[in-house]
Parts: C-alpha cells; structure tokens; sequence
C-alpha cells in the first residue's frame, strides 16, 4: 500500500472535498436517497460549501491521503445544543465538550484500507488537545457499514433518532455516540 496520512485541508481542497462527497453519496447512498436527491447534488455549490467550511475555521476538516490522491474527509466542530440534546430538549453536563462529526467519507473504492479510522482518530486527537470529552454523529438506520465502521470505534447508538426529509422520502437517522482518544490497529 502506498504511503497513508492525514493532513488538514486548506481552501484549494474544496473542489476535491466536494468531488468525494458528491460521488460517495452518488455509490454510497444509491440505496438511501432518493434519486432526485442524487441528481440534484451541484458540486459547484458543494465547493463553495467546503471553502466556506475550511476557511471560516467553523469546523474542523481533514483530509485522507493516499500517495499522491485525496482519497477522503472529516468534517467536526464543537456540537451545537440542538445536536447533542436529548430528545425532550434537556443537554448533557457535557454539551459543551461534545464534538459533532458532521461528515465522514471516504471513496468507496479507497474503503477498507484504514482511511476512515485514522481520519477519526486523527479527528479524535485534536479536539482532546482542546478539552473534548466525547464525539456524536448522526448516521441512516439503513447505512450499515457507516455503523459497523463507528461501532467497530466504539461509537454506540445513543436512543436518539431523527427524521429528515430526503426528497420527500423520509430519512431516519440515528445519533451516536463514542470516545475521542481513539487508538488505531497498525498491521
């Protein structure tokens, strides 16, 4: 395997971020989403998002390299209250140490070589440095080897779910929940 790292992404990053999560979602979710919800996926539009995203310092975003390709990403900042609530509105005594992974991909034809782990981990490591105490994410019910990679981290589902609206087609999702001092298997 060539040589694997994890680097923070800057602004020049955004067009690739946007190409991975538009294509991952166009594999990944084929099942989950509505084909409407594929179709209409702009990655013009997602790139101003991520350069948004990379450049305000509103999240925190790495990046999985692989040689010489950009083969995934990690999204986090610190959770907003509506996220890491409870479902009748009631917050943790830690909510204001609780980091929210908002995105984590990386190319189906890139899995199962480690990417995904050492973004978390990687992730993980940094918010520690500035006090986290946990992580959450919402994750579809019906995406099971996004939760088989979080369970294998020992990220558990919380009780609480959501619903989304996906192209009218509605979307349950469940939050989880996990430890930020990740250590990784080395083979």
């Amino acid at each position: 395997m060539a040589e694997a790292d994890v680097r923070e992404a800057v602004a020049s990053d955004a067009a690739e971020i946007a190409r991975i999560q538009v294509q991952t979602w166009e594999t990944a979710y084929a099942e989950v989403l509505p084909p409407a919800v594929l179709a209409g996926l702009d990655t013009a539009e997602a790139e101003q998002e991520w350069r948004e995203a990379v450049t305000s310092g509103a999240a925190t975003v790495l990046l999985a390299i692989e040689g010489r390709w950009t083969v995934g990403f990690c999204a986090a900042g610190l959770a907003p209250e509506s996220e890491v609530a409870a479902a009748d509105g009631t917050l943790p005594e830690d909510s204001s140490t609780t980091v929210l992974v908002s995105a984590l991909l990386v190319e189906p034809r890139w899995g199962r070589r480690g990417h995904a782990g050492r973004l978390l981990a990687t992730m993980g490591r940094r918010f520690t440095e500035r006090g986290a105490t946990r992580g959450i994410t919402w994750v579809p019910e019906s995406d099971s080897a996004s939760l088989s990679f979080y369970r294998s981290a020992g990220w558990d589902p919380d009780g609480t779910v959501r619903t989304l609206d996906a192209g009218g087609r509605p979307l349950r999702e469940m939050r989880l929940t996990g430890p930020l001092d990740l250590e990784l298997e080395h083979h």
